[in-house]
């Protein structure tokens, strides 16, 4: 319950959009756990060795701090000494990682007769070991295409994705994980992760906040749901273009970016990391659902902004719950 429209949002992102702060302390402390755990994994000269500087990447929206509520998974990526390994790029665009000789344990998980390093392996020895965890001994423990998956009895579970990080590549490095098919494929969270920062921190609102916003509207189904991380890289696109400022409150900011994924969605957005290419991969009905919704709710956002100009609350409140469901606040004196 809400008697204006600034309360009625900060009711709305506080207890159904942001993550619930004392879940989000009690994930953190379980990750740290599992960090931990895979570091004591046993040295009996079968498990691959750890990078000595970087054992663990935090990466996926958890890390950037777009995540919406319900906390359902947090991505963890293992970083692994290379013990010597090159890499050789495909036509595809991913990677084998061969291994030298000496390399036993990495040998233990090449392709039969080959000096080529299967990446399902890797993580089923990732999933043999995690098992062997005697606090995880009662968990769900599977291989999901490019990572374990450890349920642990929360809400949510872990990704933990076996990683590389290369030596550097015309003055840059980054990261191979498993690519679900036996080989890899580049990544580097930190590029997401440091820009994700730089333009929320140039920028009067929250871009964190409209992120979020703007994921629990796609996740209402009343278009065609995009991605979670191409509707991320859409916003901070907005955020990012010369000449945009934003204000300090989240209903200003709404109708304009309405009218950016209006104008917008039809169009390639490349990957920033510059790894994955065109990340709009939508089909043509699919661009149209959510560009026709994204027309319904700029117009709705553009009346209730008039509303609230008018001093009309309750009417504005009411609007905004045509945009985001009846779990938005109702008017309340």
């Amino acid at each position: 319950m809400a008697s204006t429209v600034n309360a009625a949002f900060d009711e709305f992102m506080r207890t159904q959009v942001r993550l619930d702060p004392d879940r989000n302390d009690i994930a953190k402390r379980s990750k740290a756990n599992l960090v931990n755990e895979i570091q004591k994994f046993p040295n009996d000269g079968k498990f691959l060795l750890l990078h000595p500087d970087l054992p663990n990447i935090d990466y996926g929206s958890f890390s950037r701090k777009t995540k919406t509520r319900p906390l359902d998974d947090i991505d963890l990526m293992i970083v692994l000494h290379a013990r010597g390994n090159w890499r050789n790029q495909n036509l595809t665009g991913g990677y084998t990682i061969h291994v030298p000789q000496d390399a036993d344990k990495q040998r233990a998980l090449c392709n039969d007769g080959t000096d080529t390093l299967n990446s399902i392996k890797v993580i089923n020895k990732f999933k043999e070991y995690l098992s062997k965890v005697p606090s995880y001994k009662n968990a769900e423990i599977k291989r999901n295409q490019e990572a374990v998956t450890l349920e642990l009895g929360y809400e949510w579970v872990y990704d933990i994705v076996p990683c590389f990080i290369t030596s550097p590549e015309n003055g840059n490095d980054f990261f191979l994980i498993p690519d679900g098919n036996g080989k890899w494929k580049p990544t580097d969270p930190r590029i997401d992760k440091e820009r994700t920062t730089r333009i929320n921190g140039k920028q009067d609102i929250s871009v964190l906040d409209v992120v979020r916003i703007m994921k629990y509207w796609t996740k209402r189904r009343t278009a065609h749901t995009m991605g979670s991380y191409f509707l991320e890289c859409l916003i901070l696109h907005y955020y990012d273009t010369y000449g945009i400022t934003s204000s300090k409150y989240i209903d200003l900011e709404l109708p304009k970016i309405f009218a950016h994924v209006y104008h917008q969605i039809d169009n390639p957005l490349n990957d920033p990391k510059g790894f994955q290419g065109n990340l709009n991969t939508l089909s043509w009905d699919e661009r149209k659902s959510i560009k026709d919704r994204a027309e319904l709710d700029f117009n709705r956002a553009t009346e209730a902004r008039q509303l609230e100009t008018d001093g009309k609350q309750k009417e504005s409140i009411a609007k905004w719950r045509e945009i985001f469901g009846s779990d938005f606040p109702y008017y309340s004196i």
